[in-house]
């Protein structure tokens, strides 16, 4: 389980986009507060898509939206990175859930 009021950071390469401080933490999914950084606004639009797909129950374009998320982004927690993660964000709130093992370096 994540503690409270860590901070997880999103990467491309070493760019940071944003940082998710997390208020609410329980299994499977992770909830935190979003601030993004200037390269956000590049990233933004495929955020959006996967929330579109998500409400509008179009799972099979989810995976086709999700894939660009997940092979250029990097989601680091306080211990380091993690091998896999499924991340939402929507304004200034982010959620997120994760492969418990760091990826290898």
């Amino acid at each position: 389980m994540t503690d409270l009021h860590n901070e997880w950071r999103l990467l491309s390469g070493s760019t940071l986009v944003g940082t998710i401080t997390v208020d609410e933490a329980g299994m499977p999914w992770q909830r935190g507060r979003f601030l993004p950084e200037p390269v956000f606004s590049q990233f933004k639009p495929w955020f959006d898509e996967v929330n579109a797909c998500v409400e509008a129950e179009e799972f099979e374009r989810f995976d086709d939206a999700y894939d660009r998320i997940e092979s250029s982004l990097t989601l680091v927690s306080p211990s380091g990175p993690v091998a896999e993660f499924l991340l939402h964000i929507d304004h200034d709130r982010a959620w997120f859930r994760w492969d418990g093992e760091p990826a290898a370096s």
